[in-house]
């Protein structure tokens, strides 16, 4: 039998062991190619940026602190790697201190060797370097929301009183105030709240507090609420001297009638009036109606404030008539309708009053009553406009109407819209010498004969 020895044509065999390493590679290559991939919004972080601090400066990054990556790999490798695996730096010993920018090195430690190369754009970060600068400001407060009701929110104690501001100047130089912000939504007592920080500048926009830091520590900003019980009570007036022969003091009337006060719930409990003594208000010879503004501050009793200090002043009315007369003032609302055709509705002002003047006999003036006795008559008024309508008055024996008292009335059509500030209609509640405010009542002419019965 014939014998082949393995050395026989050397030159050959190894011409044939490099061509199958070479078409391996070809092979290789065509079913797993160097490709690229780009990864986009990775994070860039800031390394030896002690460089800085320590000279007693401060940085910011000019432009987004993330970076896309480009990774040229094997298609294998790239399907493998993630986002997350990918390392981008900022060596701000490494930093160009004429223009800024800090060159940013790229890595994917994970696959170390697995891949071809990676870069990132844009290749640098800028950083720009300003002194530190800091500031010390007072603490206001500022509170969102409604108490609960019936209460009203009184003083607000912060602490700490002061804060200090640390950071860029450029930035430090924006902030005009520091206010602590908090939530008071439905308190109803007394009740230590955490607050949250906020800075403005002179325009009372909010500046960014990313690169500032403060002397606030874990605790941060508590502010102490104080919450109020909430009453409204009405005003008692005296007057000093007397009216002129032939007139007669018929009682104070005020604008507003009303006051908002409040305080701690066992001192409000007994205050039901507010009483203003005789010494502001001075009738002596008086022919007319005196009429005087009052701050009612002074005469408000021990633990009680107002809830709006800008109520504080009030205008008082002496009613001052002729022996004989008397005025009544009604609500527009408590006037009697009668006739409204059926496709018409009544609108008016919600505090619109009219005002009757009476002379007879004193003591029948003096129990005159009439509140169920006036009315308007709509059966000339088919259209829908603005009229002045005459007011009709049932009155007693022995009294007299001396004036002609008339009231501005609208009718709307049905068809069109609710009104949102107007009232309509009628409604039986009235008041003597004391305006007030009108409610909201039928359009109807059986409807307000039964309000009025």
């Amino acid at each position: 039998m014939k014998k082949y020895k393995f050395m026989q044509n050397p030159g050959l065999k190894i011409m044939a062991f490099v061509f199958s390493i070479f078409l391996w590679f070809i092979v290789a290559n065509v079913d797993n190619p160097v490709t690229h991939d780009t990864f986009s919004n990775i994070p860039v972080t800031i390394i030896n940026d002690d460089v800085i601090t320590q000279a007693g400066n401060v940085y910011s990054v000019l432009d987004e602190q993330s970076v896309s990556v480009v990774v040229y790999a094997q298609r294998s490798v790239l399907e493998d790697i993630d986002a997350e695996d990918i390392v981008a730096t900022a060596d701000i010993e490494e930093m160009d201190t004429s223009t800024g920018l800090v060159p940013i090195t790229v890595s994917i430690p994970k696959y170390s060797g697995d891949y071809t190369s990676v870069e990132s754009v844009p290749r640098n970060l800028r950083i720009q370097t300003e002194k530190t600068n800091k500031k010390v400001l007072s603490l206001t407060v500022r509170s969102e929301g409604e108490a609960r009701d019936g209460y009203v929110l009184g003083d607000m104690t912060v602490n700490p009183e002061r804060i200090t501001i640390t950071g860029p100047e450029s930035k430090i130089e924006q902030i005009t105030r520091a206010v602590a912000k908090i939530d008071t939504e439905g308190l109803s007592e007394d009740k230590i709240v955490k607050a949250e920080l906020e800075l403005y500048d002179e325009n009372d926009n909010i500046v960014d507090q990313s690169q500032l830091s403060n002397n606030l520590g874990e605790e941060g900003i508590t502010v102490e609420v104080e919450v109020l019980r909430r009453k409204n009570v009405s005003l008692n007036f005296d007057v000093s001297g007397s009216p002129a022969d032939g007139y007669q003091y018929m009682g104070c009337t005020s604008e507003p009638e009303l006051i908002d006060i409040c305080g701690d719930s066992e001192v409000i409990a007994d205050v039901d009036s507010i009483d203003i003594p005789a010494s502001e208000i001075n009738i002596t010879d008086a022919t007319e109606n005196v009429q005087t503004t009052i701050d009612i501050r002074p005469y408000l009793p021990e633990g009680i404030s107002l809830v709006d200090d800008n109520s504080a002043n009030v205008l008082v009315t002496a009613q001052i008539e002729k022996e004989g007369t008397r005025t009544i003032r009604l609500l527009v609302s408590s006037i009697r309708i009668d006739n409204l055709a059926d496709h018409l509705r009544v609108e008016y002002e919600a505090d619109a009053e009219v005002s009757f003047q009476f002379q007879g006999d004193q003591d029948a003036l003096d129990v005159l009553d009439i509140s169920n006795g006036v009315s308007v008559d709509l059966s000339d008024y088919s259209s829908p406009g603005t009229y002045d309508v005459p007011v009709s008055v049932i009155m007693p024996d022995r009294i007299e109407l001396i004036n002609e008292p008339t009231v501005q009335l609208t009718l709307v059509s049905d068809s069109e819209e609710e009104p949102s500030n107007g009232q309509s209609g009628t409604s039986d509640s009235g008041t003597e010498e004391n305006p007030g405010t009108g409610t909201e009542g039928t359009d109807g002419d059986s409807s307000a004969q039964e309000q009025t019965e």
